[in-house]
């Protein structure tokens, strides 16, 4: 019989209280596995949550919801085939039964978002239910919740098995890491939620690790024109690597001038991948008439962005992606491929790799709107970071 395990994992106390501790993991239930991580990416929704921005009640709470491992156990219900299955997880697990679901909104499951609001896990095995209860334990006996369903910046989680997706053993665990958000967002905001057709013109607001996914999927789509946005030129060196055509630096008045010049009068689509109403403007700004705005980056709560009323009358359209608007289980298969295929850039969008002591640097570095993303190895073996230098060409130690 599977038993708790005592496990190191980066927990918020309170708002902006965050370091590592030691906690236990109770064991996997009905329909669940455990994943011994190898890896984890420190995400912009990680530190809004450290920082108390997604709203009160969420601590105390095991952060991390962007990760890949080896499952090591399952609960009852599910099969011992998946025992030694290199997986990526998913943060969103629909239920396949409520409005939203059936209507084909799947990243919008309202049960999954309960669940993750709450920091719990299903208790009967289903999905479609409004309770739950956590597996995490502190060290002074408090319960812990899964922040955003996951928790992720420990040792091990333990979550249903319909979130975790195989991963062949050509992908590195610590890239592969980066596909349960990151790259599943950039991507699906630009296939899904805008339907970038070829030859379109496009605008990335913001060249951070999401920023770089939705670039670089613009191009795959075929997209005429990619205008890389960013306030710091090294971003935009980066950005063009991934495939932008043309860079502008922003923190001036004129840079939706500069957009709307280059793309001879406004662009098709414009992805915001900031989180700030003034980012989020900009992108409205750049459009030609008929264009839509996307909105990706995650706003703080009671954050609120204005746009002129008479533009509306040029069909100019502002619409929200969440973790890529699609279906989450096919669209990390789907990029998964694509990795394993060498069609899909990972390594890249890595600027920093530390141990789960270095996730409160991380989180400064991101308020400060430094580097890309930063990975979290947990086991240096499972997560390949012993690879040889070619694969970290790209990754500064």
């Amino acid at each position: 019989m599977t038993a708790a395990v005592e496990m190191r994992a980066c927990v918020l106390r309170e708002p902006g209280v965050v370091g590592t501790e030691t906690v236990s993991l109770a064991p996997p239930k009905l329909g669940e596995v455990r994943v011994r991580m190898a890896a984890a990416g420190v995400c912009h929704s990680d530190l809004s949550l450290a920082e108390g921005k997604l709203g009160d009640g969420r601590w105390p709470a095991v952060l991390g919801h962007e990760g890949a491992g080896v499952v090591d156990a399952v609960g009852p219900g599910v099969s011992d085939e998946l025992l030694g299955q290199r997986v990526v997880l998913a943060m969103i697990i629909p239920c396949g039964q409520c409005d939203y679901c059936r209507r084909g909104n799947r990243t919008l499951c309202e049960p999954a978002g309960w669940r993750s609001f709450y920091g719990v896990l299903s208790d009967d095995g289903t999905l479609t239910a409004h309770n739950g209860s956590s597996r995490l334990t502190g060290s002074d006996g408090a319960v812990l919740q899964h922040g955003i369903s996951v928790a992720c910046f420990a040792e091990y989680v333990v979550m249903p098995a319909a979130g975790v997706v195989p991963v062949p053993d050509s992908i590195p665990l610590w890239q592969a890491s980066l596909i349960g958000c990151g790259v599943v967002t950039g991507f699906g905001a630009v296939s899904h939620a805008a339907q970038v057709q070829i030859g379109e013109r496009v605008c990335v607001v913001g060249c951070g690790g999401v920023g770089l996914q939705a670039i670089a999927a613009a191009k795959l789509a075929g997209a005429g024109q990619i205008i890389a946005v960013d306030l710091q030129a090294e971003k935009l060196e980066q950005a063009r690597l991934f495939g932008a055509t043309h860079t502008v630096l922003s923190g001036g008045p004129d840079a939706a001038h500069e957009v709307r010049e280059l793309a001879d009068g406004g662009v098709d689509h414009a992805f915001e991948v900031v989180g700030l109403p003034v980012t989020m403007r900009l992108a409205w700004d750049v459009l030609r008439p008929g264009g839509a705005a996307v909105i990706v980056g995650l706003a703080a709560r009671g954050a609120e962005v204005s746009v002129p009323a008479i533009e509306m009358l040029s069909e100019k359209r502002m619409i929200g992606s969440y973790y890529g608007s699609g279906d989450p289980g096919l669209s990390l298969r789907s990029l998964i491929a694509l990795a394993a295929e060498g069609r899909l850039e990972l390594a890249g969008v890595v600027s920093h790799r530390v141990g789960l002591d270095g996730i409160p640097e991380a989180f400064e570095r991101l308020r400060r709107g430094e580097g890309n993303r930063t990975v979290v190895i947990l086991d240096p073996e499972l997560a390949q970071a012993q690879a040889t230098p070619n694969q970290f060409k790209a990754t500064p130690e």
